[in-house]
C-alpha cells in the first residue's frame, strides 16, 4: 500500500526538471526587495543633488545680498525663496540659514550658510524599515573683501566706458578699475596700451588685445556689481558774478564766464573756481601751481589742457568739495574734456565728470601725486600711476564690491 507513495516521493526527489523556477520563486521577494532598494537608493541620491544645488543657489544668492548689506531676515527669506525654486519642497523639510556661518573654516560676516533638510518617503524599504529618510545638505558662500578703485567708468550702457589705447601706459598700485556699463566692451585694452592693476571690474563684458597685467585677479571680473558714485551727494557751487584774471601771475577764487586761458607761469590761490561756459584752457609751456583749489566747469564748460604744460595742482582736503579737483556739471550734456600733461604735471584729487568724458592723453601724477578719475567715459592714451596711498587728501574712498564665491 506505501509502496506506491514511497516510490512517488522518491521519483519526485531525484527529478530535477524545474528546479530553478523552484529557487527562483523561493527568492523572487527578495530580488524583488533587493531592487525596489536600488531604485530607492538612486532615487535618494538624485534628491541629495538636487537639494545640494538648491542649498548652493540660496548660499551664492545670500552672499551677493549680505555684500549689498540686505539683512538676516532678507537673507534668510530670500533663500528659502531660492531654495523652493531650485527643487526644495519645503513641505517635507526645513531650510536654516546662519550669518555668520555655525560651523566650518569661513565663519565670518561676510559669509552665509545655508543648510537644508528634506525628509523623504520610503516605499520597498518600508518593507523592512520605518520612518521617513532625512536628507541634509549644506553649503557656504562668501564675498571676498572690497578693494578700493581709483578710476570709475559711471556711463551704464556705452561701450568702452573705460577705454586704454595706443601707447598708453598706467600703473595702478593697490587701486582697482571699474566700469559701470553692461556693454560687451564695457571695458577695453588694445593698441600698443601696457596697463597693471590689481584688478578690473566691469558689470558688462571686457575686450582685451593688448598687454594687461592684474596681480590679484587672474582676469577681469565680468558681470560685476555697479560700484555707485561716491560724489554723487556733492552740491553744484553757486556762480557769482563774472570777473576776470589772472592779475599779476595769481588767480583768484570766483566765477570766470565765457572761459578761462592760462599762460605763463600762474599761481593759483585756494578756494572754488567756477568756469562757466566757454573753455577753461591752460596752454603750451604754461606752469600751473595751487593748493586747496576745485574747478566747477558748468554752463557747457569744458577743460583743454595743452601739452608741455607744467601743472602741480591738489584739492582741498575737507569742506563740501573735499578731494574734487576738477569737478563738471552733472546735469550738462555730455563733452569730453582733454587733459594733455607732461612727466612733470601731478594732480592730487579728483577729476569729476558724471555727465562728461575724460581724455587723458598725456602724463599725470609725477612721484608724488595721488589721482582719482571718475567720468561718463574716461579715454586714455597717457601715462600715469595711480596710487591707493592717499592719507590727507579728502578724496572719497570708491569701495569695490568683492566677488561671491562658493567654499564649501
Amino acid at each position: 500500500m506505501f509502496r506506491p507513495v514511497r516510490h512517488a516521493i522518491i521519483k519526485l526527489y531525484r527529478n530535477r526538471h524545474g528546479n530553478v523556477a523552484i529557487i527562483t520563486g523561493l527568492m523572487l521577494p527578495v530580488l524583488v526587495a533587493f531592487c525596489g532598494l536600488g531604485a530607492e537608493t538612486g532615487y535618494w541620491y538624485l534628491r541629495e543633488r538636487t537639494l545640494q544645488g538648491a542649498a548652493d543657489v540660496a548660499a551664492y544668492n545670500g552672499a551677493m545680498a549680505l555684500r549689498s548689506g540686505a539683512s538676516s531676515t532678507t537673507i534668510s527669506d530670500d533663500a528659502s525663496t531660492d531654495a523652493v525654486k531650485s527643487g526644495w519642497n519645503s513641505a517635507q523639510g526645513a531650510i536654516t540659514v546662519n550669518t555668520p556661518p555655525a560651523s566650518g573654516p569661513n565663519q565670518n560676516n561676510r559669509s552665509v550658510e545655508v543648510l537644508l533638510t528634506e525628509n523623504e518617503r520610503r516605499y520597498f524599504t518600508a518593507m523592512f524599515f520605518s520612518g521617513t529618510v532625512p536628507i541634509t545638505v549644506r553649503a557656504v558662500a562668501t564675498y571676498s573683501l572690497a578693494g578700493p578703485a581709483c578710476m570709475l567708468g559711471l556711463d551704464k550702457g556705452a561701450g568702452n566706458t573705460v577705454q586704454f589705447w595706443g601707447n598708453a601706459y598706467a600703473d595702478f598700485k593697490g587701486c582697482n578699475i571699474v566700469s559701470d556699463s553692461v556693454a560687451g566692451n564695457a571695458f577695453s585694452v588694445g593698441g600698443a596700451a601696457n596697463v597693471t592693476a590689481p584688478c578690473v571690474d566691469a558689470v558688462g563684458g571686457d575686450n582685451v588685445s593688448a598687454t594687461l597685467n592684474l596681480t590679484s585677479c587672474t582676469s577681469v571680473t565680468t558681470t560685476a556689481p555697479y560700484v555707485p558714485d561716491p560724489y554723487n551727494a556733492v552740491p553744484a557751487p553757486a556762480a557769482g558774478s563774472c570777473q576776470s584774471g589772472p592779475i599779476n601771475g595769481v588767480l583768484s577764487p570766483g566765477t570766470y564766464c565765457g572761459g578761462l586761458s592760462l599762460n605763463g607761469t600762474v599761481s593759483v590761490s585756494p578756494g572754488v573756481y567756477v568756469i562757466s561756459g566757454g573753455t577753461f584752457k591752460i596752454n603750451s609751456n604754461a606752469d600751473i601751481s595751487g593748493s586747496g583749489v576745485t574747478f566747477y566747469l558748468t554752463n557747457g564748460a569744458t577743460l583743454q589742457f595743452n601739452g608741455n604744460a607744467t601743472m602741480d595742482l591738489s584739492a582741498p582736503t575737507s569742506g563740501t568739495y573735499s578731494g574734487l579737483l576738477f569737478y563738471g556739471d552733472r546735469t550738462q550734456a555730455y563733452m569730453t574734456n582733454t587733459i594733455n600733461g607732461t612727466a612733470s604735471s601731478e594732480f592730487t584729487g579728483a577729476l569729476y565728470f558724471p555727465s562728461g568724458g575724460v581724455d587723458l592723453l598725456g602724463n599725470f601724477s609725477g612721484s608724488d601725486g595721488c589721482m582719482q578719475v571718475v567720468a561718463d567715459t574716461i579715454y586714455y592714451t597717457g601715462s600715469a600711476t595711480f596710487t591707493t596711498n592717499c592719507t590727507g587728501t579728502g578724496m572719497a574712498t570708491m569701495s569695490v564690491p568683492g566677488s561671491v564665491t562658493l567654499v564649501e
